[in-house]
């Protein structure tokens, strides 16, 4: 099993679902898990759960650290100042190889400061990219990027093509992605000079990895025509929180007409399984956190309210991450991508 080292102090309601998630993902064999936070909490928090400190030998271990980095703390400050807060110390347990992966339910900016000051980013990328997985009619959708970079270049945008791509091709099974570079429209003239520029680099420079569709709309993120969509992290994230509130805003309206009348109620216990596999499909529990692709280690974000099951699935992620080998899997892609970039900038 891989050993995955999780920042139980960073999330809302803290060390609670950490906990609980962590016990489920050593219970089901998903991985080895290094507790890293106030060694105190952790062990009152894991007798309120029922559980002793040494119940699962050394799957489940304890790694003290003072400090915490909350949500209000500014990223980079935080995670150069605070050395011994629970996130920048799990980050360090995969620096020096006594983890292969960390999961964290806190300060997102802080995530990416971490990732960039303790592991550092590959050679030859520019930013890193936080990716996040959408449900479509063909299976998921991967958008890169989320929010870690609202202001980027063409060839960062180009290279995110590439983490997305690789991404996909690894822990989703697709051979050879469809990649699309979201505008507002699909003709060649549209979007804006960095889109355009993004563009031209992309057809330019025709990549095995995947297959470059060109612009495509906000639609084709959940209707199955891409497997990757390319934008920079301040599209992506008014994206994905405009879907996240479209498909909260779904679910209730269903719900209010289902239980409308009596016999609309009666009709609704024969979709109950129905009901179920929709809720699973557009949960972002399921599939725990979002990857920030492009540094050395592999490093899962998870959500500051996760609950326990989102915990545990986010390490089950962190976990195939590194089963598949993902970091250097990146390397690979970016260093055979890498004319794309470096003929555009010497041209």
């Amino acid at each position: 099993m891989e050993t995955v080292a999780l920042d139980v102090m960073g999330g809302d309601d803290a060390p609670g679902p950490e906990l609980a998630g962590a016990i489920a993902a050593v219970k089901e064999g998903l991985a080895r898990v290094i507790l890293v936070g106030d060694e105190a909490r952790v062990r009152e928090g894991l007798k309120a759960l029922g559980v002793a400190a040494d119940a699962f030998g050394d799957a489940l271990t304890i790694h003290h650290a003072a400090e915490v980095i909350t949500m209000d703390d500014h990223p980079a400050q935080a995670a150069r100042g605070k050395k011994d807060s629970s996130m920048r110390v799990a980050f360090e347990l995969v620096k020096r190889g006594e983890a292969k992966a960390v999961v964290s339910a806190g300060n997102s900016g802080a995530m990416m400061a971490c990732g960039l000051f303790v592991l550092r980013r590959v050679s030859g990328l520019d930013r890193p990219g936080v990716c996040t997985t959408f449900p479509t009619q063909r299976g998921v959708c991967a958008l890169i990027d989320m929010g870690a970079n609202t202001d980027v270049k063409a060839q960062t945008l180009a290279q995110f093509a590439v983490l997305g791509a690789t991404y996909v091709r690894l822990l989703h099974g697709v051979p050879r992605p469809r990649v699309g570079l979201l505008s507002n429209g699909t003709e060649d003239g549209k979007g804006t000079e960095l889109t355009r520029d993004a563009l031209a680099m992309l057809r330019a420079s025709p990549n095995a990895l995947f297959e470059f569709l060109g612009y495509v709309e906000g639609r084709d993120i959940f209707n199955g025509r891409a497997d990757v969509v390319v934008t920079d992290g301040f599209t992506g994230n008014v994206v994905l929180k405009t879907a996240e509130g479209a498909a909260t805003l779904l679910m209730k309206m269903v719900k209010e007409e289902v239980l409308a009348t009596p016999l609309r109620k009666l009709g609704a216990l024969f979709l109950r399984g129905a009901f179920a596999n929709l809720r699973r499909r557009t949960d972002y529990a399921e599939h725990g956190g979002a990857p920030l692709l492009g540094v050395e280690g592999n490093v899962v974000l998870c959500h500051g309210g996760s609950d326990d099951r989102a915990i545990k699935n986010g390490i089950r992620m962190a976990a195939r991450l590194s089963g598949a080998g993902l970091v250097d899997a990146v390397k690979s892609a970016l260093d055979g991508a890498s004319g794309m970039w470096a003929s555009a900038a010497s041209a």
